[in-house]
C-alpha cells in the first residue's frame, strides 16, 4: 500500500460534504489537499465555502490550498491547477467529486437544469481529468477517483430522472474510457459509488431529515477513497467500486460506525440493485 504522505489531492466540490470528508481524511494520511470549489461566499441553505473547508483541514493536520473553480469554467480548472502546481510542486490524486443533481422526469426538468448537470457532472469530469493527466503523468502513483455510479442500462433507474442519470453516467463513461486510455501511462482511473445514501447537506435538500438519517455519514466514502488511493495504480484501473465493498475487502466489519442513526433500515443509492 502506497503512502500518502506529502502527496497532493485535487478534489473537485470540496467545500462540502463527501467532497471535504476525503480532503479531512487525505490530510489525517499526510496529504496537501487541494479545495477546488465555487462556494467563497456562505450559501444560504448549504454550509460551506473553500476557506472554511481549508481551515477545518489545516486543524486536522494537512496543507491545503482553497482555489475558487467553477468545473464548468475551462480557464478556472487551468487556474486551479496552475496554483496546485506552484504550492505543491505537482499533483498525484484528482478526485472527481463535483456533481449537479435534479431528481425529476422528463418535463419536469428545466433545460437549465438539463445544462448544469451535464456541464458539471460529465463535462467537468472531463475537463479536470484532461487538464491533471500532464501533471499525474509525472508521480510516482497516480490516480483519478470519479465519484459515480457503476454502469446499469437497466430503464429503471432512467425513467424517473432521466437527464440526471444521463449525467450521473457521463461521468461513469469518462472512467470506463479513460481507464484503458492511461493504461500505459500508469494512471489510475476508477469510479466510487455508495451502497446506501450518504447523510449531506444537499441530500437533506432533496429528501429531508428523515431520508438522512436512515443514510451513512461521508466518512465511510472518505475511508474507502483512501483505501483506493492507496493502492498500485499499475494494478488497480477501470474499477466501479462500492464502499461498502471496499473496506470489507480491507477488513473492516463494523459499519454501524458509519451510521447516521444506528439501528435505523439504512436506504440504498440509487443505481445499485
Amino acid at each position: 500500500m502506497a503512502s500518502l504522505n506529502g502527496k497532493t489531492v485535487f478534489i473537485t466540490g470540496a467545500s462540502r460534504g463527501i467532497g471535504l470528508a476525503i480532503g479531512l481524511a487525505a490530510a489525517r494520511a499526510g496529504a496537501n489537499v487541494v479545495v477546488a470549489a465555487r462556494t467563497v461566499v456562505k450559501h444560504p441553505k448549504l454550509p460551506g465555502t473553500i476557506h472554511s473547508a481549508v481551515e477545518e483541514i489545516v486543524a486536522a493536520g494537512g496543507s491545503a490550498l482553497a482555489v475558487e473553480c467553477d468545473v464548468r469554467d475551462e480557464g478556472q480548472v487551468h487556474n486551479a491547477v496552475g496554483h496546485a502546481i506552484a504550492r505543491f510542486g505537482g499533483i498525484d490524486v484528482l478526485v472527481n467529486n463535483a456533481s449537479a443533481i435534479l431528481l425529476a422526469g422528463t418535463r419536469d426538468t428545466p433545460m437549465k437544469r438539463y445544462d448544469l448537470m451535464h456541464q458539471v457532472n460529465a463535462r467537468g469530469t472531463f475537463l479536470c481529468s484532461q487538464a491533471c493527466i500532464p501533471h499525474l503523468a509525472k508521480r510516482e502513483n497516480p490516480h483519478i477517483l470519479t465519484l459515480s455510479p457503476p454502469l446499469n442500462m437497466t430503464a429503471r433507474w432512467f425513467a424517473p430522472h432521466v437527464a440526471y442519470t444521463m449525467a450521473k453516467y457521463g461521468m461513469s463513461m469518462c472512467v470506463l474510457g479513460m481507464a484503458e486510455e492511461l493504461r500505459e501511462q500508469g494512471i489510475a482511473v476508477n469510479a466510487l459509488w455508495p451502497r446506501t445514501v450518504i447523510a449531506t447537506s444537499a441530500l437533506n435538500l432533496l429528501g429531508g431529515e428523515e431520508t438522512a438519517r436512515r443514510g451513512r455519514t461521508a466518512a465511510i466514502v472518505a475511508d474507502a477513497a483512501l483505501a483506493i488511493l492507496r493502492r498500485d495504480a499499475k494494478a488497480c484501473s477501470g474499477n466501479f467500486f462500492i464502499d461498502e465493498e471496499v473496506l470489507r475487502a480491507e477488513g473492516t466489519t463494523d459499519f454501524a460506525k458509519y451510521a447516521v442513526e444506528p439501528g435505523m433500515e439504512l436506504l440504498p443509492d440509487l443505481f445499485l440493485e
